[in-house]
C-alpha cells in the first residue's frame, strides 16, 4: 500500500515514570508512516481525496500534550489507534517515538519505541437459539458497532438452522458480520466474551443451548494456535450455518490452511444441507 512518511515532528510533552519528567517534561520525536491509497489524489490532484499530514502532526501533537503516560509505549499505543480512529483514510500506522533525553545516567543516543496498527479485517459468526434470537444477535452487532476500536464493514441475512452435534435443543439463528478492528486476535476475543456475557451466555453444556454464541472465523489471512483460540475456527469448513451466510458477503475469501474459498468450501458439504430458509436481516447502524 502507499504511504506518507512524516519524520522527526517534534512534540514536548511531559511522559515518563521520573518525578522530574513529569515536572519538566522534554522533547519526544515522532516519526511515522501512513498507510493510505494515494491513486485518487495521485490522479485529481485534490487535497481531500488524501491524508492531510498537516493534520495529522496538529492532531499528535495535541493528544501527546493533553495525555499524559509513564512510559513511551503506551504513549505510542494509545496516539496511533485515536489517529487510525481520526483518520479514516489511514488504513494501517508505524509510530516510533524517539526519547533523546531519557534519564539513563549514561551516555547514549537515543531511546525511541516503534508500534504498527492498523484496521484488521475480520469475520465473526453470531448464532441463537433461545429466547428473542433475532434480537440477541442484534444485541451482539450494537455491542460491537459501540467499541470504538472496531467498525462494521457488512452483515449478512440472518439463516435458520438446525443445532450442530447431539444435544437436542431448538433451532439456531445464525449470521456473519464482516468487519474492521484495531485489536488483536487475544483482545478480541475477551471483547466478544464480554458480549456474550453481556446476552447471560452460559457454557455448561458443550454444543448446548445457548442465548449468543460469537466465533471468530477469520482474522485476515492469520493462523493461529493458542491453547484458548484456534483461528481459521476449526469446525467452520463443516459448518453450513456458517458457510451459508458468509458466502453471502464474502464468497472469494480464501481459508488460509485449505486454500479454498468459502464458495468452494460451501459446495463441499452442501448436499448434507438442512437450512431452514431466511429469516429476515438486520439493520446495521448510520453515523
Amino acid at each position: 500500500m502507499d504511504c506518507i512518511k512524516i519524520r522527526q515532528l517534534e512534540v514536548f510533552a511531559y511522559h515518563g515514570c521520573m518525578e522530574e519528567e513529569k515536572i519538566n517534561g522534554q522533547k519526544f520525536y515522532i516519526d511515522m508512516d501512513l498507510c493510505t491509497d494515494m491513486r485518487k489524489s495521485g490522479v485529481s490532484d485534490e487535497l481531500e481525496e488524501t491524508v492531510n499530514y498537516a493534520e495529522v502532526c496538529s492532531f499528535v501533537d495535541k493528544y501527546l500534550k493533553e495525555n499524559r503516560f509513564n512510559l513511551i509505549e503506551a504513549a505510542a499505543e494509545h496516539t496511533v489507534r485515536e489517529l487510525l480512529k481520526r483518520f479514516p483514510k489511514i488504513k494501517g500506522a508505524d509510530m516510533t517515538i524517539n526519547k533523546p533525553s531519557a534519564p539513563i545516567g549514561l551516555p547514549f543516543g537515543n531511546v525511541a519505541v516503534k508500534v504498527s496498527r492498523r484496521w484488521n479485517k475480520v469475520i465473526l459468526s453470531i448464532g441463537s437459539n433461545m429466547g428473542d434470537k433475532e434480537a440477541y444477535l442484534n444485541g451482539a452487532i450494537d455491542g460491537i458497532y459501540d467499541n470504538d476500536n472496531c467498525r462494521i464493514n457488512t452483515i449478512s441475512k440472518f439463516i435458520e438452522t438446525e443445532p450442530y452435534g447431539p444435544v437436542e435443543q431448538d433451532n439456531f439463528l445464525n449470521g456473519c458480520p464482516e468487519i474492521e478492528t484495531l485489536y488483536s486476535p487475544e483482545e478480541l476475543l475477551e471483547v466478544i466474551h464480554d458480549i456474550e456475557l453481556q446476552a447471560n451466555r452460559t457454557r455448561e453444556i458443550h454444543w448446548g443451548p445457548r442465548t449468543l454464541d460469537i466465533d471468530i472465523i477469520f482474522y485476515e489471512n492469520q493462523i493461529v494456535d493458542l491453547p484458548d483460540l484456534k483461528i481459521p475456527h476449526v469446525e467452520m469448513h463443516k459448518r453450513l450455518f456458517v458457510l451459508e451466510p458468509l458466502k453471502t458477503i464474502a464468497p472469494y475469501w480464501v481459508h488460509p490452511i485449505y486454500k479454498k474459498t468459502v464458495e468452494q468450501l460451501l459446495e463441499e458439504i452442501k448436499p448434507e444441507s438442512k437450512c431452514n430458509g431466511c429469516s429476515g436481516c438486520c439493520a446495521i447502524k448510520k453515523d
